[in-house]
């Protein structure tokens, strides 16, 4: 995020002398993008931010994938991942499970009962949309209390846990669909000034982001030995992991400021642009990394030319692959094709791809689609990983050969 902020307590003049009560020096981290180029914020810590006692390997999760061949659409069932109550076990962390992926993108899937390890991306930023469930996105900035529709934008190298709520009155378990990129993901550079502020004709702004509340680090914590769970590159373009076993607890920043930060997004915040006519996938964007986007398609009136055609036509994306991602509301352009919630629908370039048979008609004279669903677009070839294989229902790709 490009906008200033501070939180807790911080010098008056960076790089200068910050002594608790007692006298003892804080310690200053820079925790930046681009080398020392491009936005950064300053953290103070109780202890040492480098300080390790011991590291080991940490063997992730299965992170093979197979391309797409032959080429077709699928539909992905990702609430047949659940396995009964296994969830339980889970954590927003060790349970993620690859859906696709390329060299840019990689799109997981979490259903979540435990807390995690503490955890930390080294390869990109992370773009988490909470489907269901209550989580506390404990962090080295402050806490971040999330839910439904909620996305959670955390900056490479943030270190975190996810530390899921109950609920009496929603028994849902935490459904997280994971965007790890091997970049940074912000706000599309349309919608901002050369400066970073939100113009105005942004579908979101400023207002809209919840930030992290003010750290409170606690001494007691501060002194257990922690675990980190590093995600990070190896050889190539193969990722790792790495356990780090640091002296003190992560969390003892007891101050920071800058442009850098977490912060969450409500997807019920953003405002919908739409026409007389249908718009394109681009006015729904909400987020970009390297060769990839994020769109999201919300409840709202449509097209309302008289002789509008409110369902998207056919359309073949030459320069990259969609993914849609059906989180809740009825699909008027997916109706007859077994697509639900929890659905995901992979569109590879190459293959056009457009309303189910009988759409067309059934959308005419409609003035409101009550949908939510959450889309990314790649310029590379997506792949699908060992969870993509798992959900794939095997048949998506007849379901358009139906009367027309």
């Amino acid at each position: 995020m490009a906008h200033y902020h501070r939180c807790g307590e911080i010098p008056p003049k960076r790089h200068t002398q910050f002594r608790d009560a007692d006298g003892g020096l804080y310690y200053e981290e820079l925790m930046g993008e681009e080398g020392f180029s491009s936005d950064s914020s300053l953290l103070y810590h109780r202890h040492v931010p480098s300080a390790l006692l011991d590291a080991r390997v940490w063997q992730l999760p299965e992170q093979a994938t197979s391309p797409n061949l032959p080429l077709i659409p699928r539909h992905l069932r990702l609430h047949d991942l659940d396995g009964a109550d296994t969830w339980r076990q889970h954590d927003a962390v060790t349970g993620r499970r690859l859906l696709l992926g390329n060299a840019d993108v990689r799109i997981l899937y979490a259903v979540v009962g435990a807390a995690s390890p503490c955890y930390r991306n080294a390869v990109g930023d992370e773009c988490v949309f909470v489907e269901s469930g209550r989580a506390v996105v404990e962090t080295v900035f402050g806490d971040l209390r999330v839910g439904p529709g909620d996305y959670v934008i955390l900056p490479r190298a943030t270190t975190h846990r996810w530390v899921p709520l109950s609920d009496p009155g929603d028994p849902s378990p935490l459904r997280l669909y994971v965007i790890e990129g091997n970049s940074h993901i912000a706000p599309p550079r349309r919608y901002l000034s050369r400066y970073g502020q939100f113009l105005e004709h942004a579908p979101y702004c400023e207002r809209d982001l919840r930030l992290p509340t003010p750290p409170e680090p606690a001494e007691a914590a501060a002194q257990a030995p922690t675990e980190v769970y590093v995600k990070h590159r190896g050889a190539g373009a193969a990722l790792v992991g790495s356990v780090h076993v640091t002296p003190h607890h992560p969390f003892d920043v007891v101050g920071w400021d800058g442009c850098l930060y977490p912060y969450v997004f409500n997807v019920a915040d953003f405002e919908p642009i739409t026409g007389r006519v249908h718009q394109p996938p681009p006015v729904h964007q909400v987020f970009e990394g390297h060769n990839f986007v994020i769109c999201n398609f919300v409840p709202r009136k449509v097209d309302y030319h008289p002789d509008a055609v409110p369902v998207p036509y056919f359309h073949s994306n030459v320069d990259s692959d969609e993914v849609m991602f059906y989180v809740r509301g009825d699909y008027e352009a997916r109706k007859g094709s077994g697509i639900g919630p929890g659905s995901i629908t992979l569109h590879p370039g190459g293959h056009s791809h457009g309303p189910q048979p009988g759409a067309i008609e059934a959308s005419l004279g409609v003035d409101r689609f009550d949908e939510l669903a959450v889309m990314v677009d790649t310029f590379r070839p997506l792949e699908l990983g060992e969870a993509g294989r798992a959900s794939d229902d095997g048949v998506y790709l007849h379901s358009w050969n139906g009367d027309d």
